[in-house]
This record gives C-alpha cells, sequence and structure tokens, in this order.
C-alpha cells in the first residue's frame, strides 16, 4: 500500500484545513520543499500535492513549488488543484508530476474527463473523488453537487478509470478516523485502485485501511501535529 504525506499549498507556505474550510488554514512550516526533503529522507517514495489557492480561486502561483520539489527530491508525486484543461495537465507533467488528480471537471465534464483518461492513460489521471454525506463536492469542496458518489466512481471505473482518491470531507484535518466503511462499499463496487484520504490519526488507522484492501493512504494533519511521525512512516514504506 501507498504511504502518501500530504502537502497542501497557500500562498506557498505548507498549510491544513479542517473539513475543507478555508478559513481554518493553519501554517505548519512556510517551506514546503523542505517538508518533501524530510519526508523523502525518512524512506518515503510518493507524495500529495495540493494548490489549494488554485482549487479554489483558480491563481497558478504554487505550481513552481511542484517543480522545485520535483528537482530536489526523487519523490513521485501527484498534484491536484484547479486542473482544467490540457495546457493545466502538460504544465503539471513538464513540473515534475507523475500523476494528476481531477476532481471538478470530472464533475462537471464527463467527455472532457474521458479524452483525458484515454489520451494520458489511466496510470497518469487520478480521479479526486471529494465526498460530503455521499454527495461530491467540487471547486475546492466549496461546492455541492447531487452526485452519487459509489455511483460517481463506479461509473468512470467501468469506463477504465484505474486510481481514485476519495476523501470523506466531513473526516479530513479532525484527527477521528477514516472513513473505512465508504472504502470497503467502494471497493465491493469496483475494481478501482482506491487511495483512502481524510481523518488518519494514527498507525492503526492505517492499517485498518489496508485490511480494507486501499491502495493507498493520504496522511495530513497526524503528521503535522505529531500523531504519527515520519519515522514510523518510512517504516512502513
Amino acid at each position: 500500500m501507498r504511504i502518501i504525506p500530504a502537502i497542501d499549498l497557500i500562498n506557498g507556505k505548507c498549510v491544513r484545513l479542517t473539513q475543507g474550510d478555508y478559513s481554518s488554514s493553519r501554517t505548519y512550516n512556510e517551506d514546503p520543499v523542505q517538508v518533501a526533503k524530510e519526508f523523502e529522507a525518512t524512506g518515503i517514495r510518493y507524495l500529495h500535492l495540493v494548490d489549494l489557492d488554485a482549487a479554489r480561486d483558480n491563481k497558478f502561483n504554487n505550481r513552481k513549488i511542484l517543480k522545485k520539489i520535483a528537482s530536489s527530491t526523487k519523490l513521485i508525486i501527484d498534484f491536484g488543484g484547479g486542473i482544467k484543461t490540457e495546457e493545466d495537465i502538460d504544465s503539471v507533467f513538464d513540473a515534475g508530476a507523475s500523476q494528476v488528480n481531477i476532481g471538478t471537471t470530472a464533475a462537471t465534464d464527463k467527455d472532457l474527463f474521458l479524452k483525458w483518461l484515454s489520451n494520458y492513460s489511466s496510470e497518469k489521471i487520478i480521479l479526486s473523488a471529494d465526498s460530503k454525506d455521499g454527495k461530491i463536492r467540487i471547486s475546492g469542496w466549496q461546492n455541492r453537487t447531487g452526485i452519487d458518489t459509489l455511483d460517481y466512481i463506479d461509473e468512470y471505473a467501468s469506463k477504465g478509470l484505474k486510481y481514485c482518491v476519495c476523501t470523506d470531507i466531513s473526516r479530513d484535518g479532525m484527527l477521528q478516523g477514516p472513513s473505512t466503511g465508504l472504502y470497503k462499499q467502494i471497493l465491493k463496487l469496483t475494481n478501482v485502485s482506491l487511495i483512502a484520504s481524510g481523518g488518519v490519526s494514527s498507525i492503526a488507522d492505517i492499517e485498518e485501511i489496508r485490511m480494507a484492501g486501499c491502495a493507498g493512504v493520504i496522511i495530513g494533519k497526524a503528521i503535522y501535529e505529531g500523531r504519527i511521525t515520519l519515522k514510523e512512516l518510512g517504516k512502513l514504506c
């Protein structure tokens, strides 16, 4: 199972939100490149990098951080936030990302997402299924849709999707455990390689996610709050 620490960016700084609420933003480190280097130094191989400015406001100043991290580490980076065009995707890959996370466009323009899935391959495109109360949310989690989360993932899985990051927004940043029941439902329905996100607070939570059959787990606030150490994560890689 992939162990994937997260770096969320606002104004070039490493931050965390609670339940996707931008007003709850807390800065943990002003040098995300150094944070990424610390991850790599403990044996971690993967990084989930999110541009929160782009996700909400279509401001793309943080992509230079992606380039810096990619050029100064060997981390395998998946990048998300505000990706709405092929030019966006190309620029992210050119900057050093190995995979891109697509959320809003997948929910608002199915044909375009499927075109990208075909053109760039299922190895490169990750579906971001950001869910609250069983429904998909978009635009940096700020906007509700009426799209059922399970149906959404199942439909794309049936059309060639391989990777999906599913975040239970109600759990995100709460440090109260992952939404394992939701992940089990998804895996029972599809054969997608599911990456769990939201609520992880301990090594026991990571083991629970592994036992559920997930292909990966994203860990954010638990690292920055000292609930899980990098040394502990390094042993799992």
